[in-house]
């Protein structure tokens, strides 16, 4: 018997620091027992007396009898919660020390603490959910913008799931039905009956393959982009950012060389989480922080999904600049033409021409921006659940193995029919795991340690 089957368990359910309600989440066997001995309703009735989904207000003691805090203690019965055991949720005042001491007494009790995501591991162990849905429940979790939160809501609620099963009965139908032409005898078997099994394979290759196209928007939402801003100095970076994001977060100076480090900050742009990082101005320097500054902003360019190099338009184009456009991806990277409200004098570079200061053409920018990050992505449609990495890595791995049965069934089927067989059993095993079909303590441990404990 597994450890999750006889442990009680506990955790602070809240985020740490101070805050109008506290929470400390049980689940398991002994939850009557340790909330019975710790938590006193103020009408006497005992918690393992109360109703799934009731309340009871009252205080948590310690062993003593003295008061620890006073709050609520919600009873959620078996099967009917997030875990599919007994949980009972002691709920007082918000506070980092408040919530230590409840813990404390919980544990003192005969309760372990929990490990990262054991709540929602025995969610997924009981039945309660697959593994795509728990990892949308920590998605939405991790949620950086309301599309993000979206499609991770789709996922939580099966939509996801839903698919990739289906692709499986599909997979498990050609399975099967080339398993059942072994046990016969070739001249047995009707003329039509590996052709069938040929076309259904087929089919499930455009399933397939319609899922694998959901990965760059997943990566997108999940992971977000990193933006680089580069430029030689006063080309208006700093500003950038500040006009991106809407305040004054860098210092903007006619001085060259204002910006020494880089920064970095958070910005939302079409549902699409993005890391802006501004940057020292690119130049030959004899000061040596100015010139890490320098190596600073050519490692982020190396490690950037997209780069917007901003030139100064009113000036003539600079030697450095076109240096540096003629190694420029044009697939990763933007070029801004800032200052245009000064005059433009630069015609030989297309770019967006933008005056920052005037806030000229910065629409036409965020377009290109989104545009860059959007290829292959259709992020003007409703928000939908899309595969993460780990379903990416599962579903190749699936195809890999379903295309070696296909080859196998193309050339002398009936000497190749086991063959075939077992590379769909590969494959089978491969979309298993995605949902959790199939799984082993390596598989979870892998997912769960991700969440936060209490979830």
């Amino acid at each position: 018997m597994s450890c999750y089957e006889t442990d009680t368990i506990a955790a602070i359910a809240t985020p740490p620091g101070e805050g109008g309600v506290g929470i400390v989440r049980l689940s398991g066997p002994k939850v009557w027992e340790i909330a019975d001995q710790i938590f006193k309703a103020v009408d006497l009735v005992p918690v393992s007396a109360c109703g799934h989904g009731t309340f009871s207000y009252g205080k948590v003691v310690d062993e003593s009898g003295a008061e620890i805090d006073t709050g609520l203690a919600l009873v959620m019965r078996a099967p009917k919660s997030y875990t599919c055991e007994d949980v009972v949720e002691i709920q007082g005042h918000g506070g980092a020390v408040g919530m230590r001491r409840i813990l404390r007494r919980v544990l003192e009790a005969g309760a372990r603490m929990a490990e990262p995501g054991e709540f929602t591991k025995r969610a997924f162990l009981n039945g309660r959910i697959d593994l795509v849905q728990a990892e949308g429940i920590f998605d939405l979790i991790r949620a950086r913008s309301d599309r993000a939160a979206s499609a991770a809501m789709e996922q939580m609620e099966g939509k996801l799931s839903q698919e990739f099963d289906i692709i499986y009965e599909a997979f498990l139908e050609v399975a099967a039905n080339l398993e059942t032409t072994l046990d016969f005898v070739e001249d047995e078997l009707p003329d039509d009956v590996f052709s069938g099994i040929s076309n259904l394979l087929d089919e499930t290759f455009l399933s397939l393959d319609k899922m694998l196209d959901t990965w760059d928007e997943g990566r997108l939402l999940r992971e977000g982009a990193r933006v680089v801003i580069l430029g030689r100095p006063n080309a208006g970076k700093s500003t950038l950012l500040n006009v991106l994001l809407g305040f004054d977060r860098a210092i903007v100076s006619s001085t060259a060389g204002t910006t020494r480090d880089t920064l970095e900050e958070g910005y939302v742009l079409d549902g699409i989480p993005l890391r802006i990082i501004d940057t020292a101005g690119l130049r030959e320097t004899d000061c040596e922080i100015e010139a890490e500054g320098v190596r600073r902003a050519e490692r982020h360019a190396k490690e950037a999904h997209l780069a917007l190099y901003l030139i100064d338009a009113s000036q003539p184009l600079h030697k450095e600049d076109r240096l540096r456009l003629e190694k420029l991806d044009p697939s990763r990277s933007v070029v801004v033409l800032n200052k245009v409200d000064q005059g433009r004098v630069l015609n030989d570079v297309t770019g967006i021409e933008v005056s920052l200061i005037k806030d000229i053409g910065v629409e036409e920018l965020k377009r290109a921006i989104a545009d860059s990050l959007e290829k292959g992505v259709d992020l003007q449609a409703p928000p939908h659940a899309v595969i993460s990495e780990r379903h990416r890595h599962l579903l190749i791995l699936s195809h890999h193995e379903a295309m070696q049965a296909r080859e196998y069934l193309n050339k002398d089927i009936e000497e190749n029919a086991v063959l075939a067989a077992e590379h769909l059993r590969s494959a089978l095993e491969s979309l298993g795991q995605v949902t959790g079909r199939i799984y082993h303590e390596e598989l979870l441990d892998r997912i769960f340690s991700r969440f936060c404990i209490g979830k």
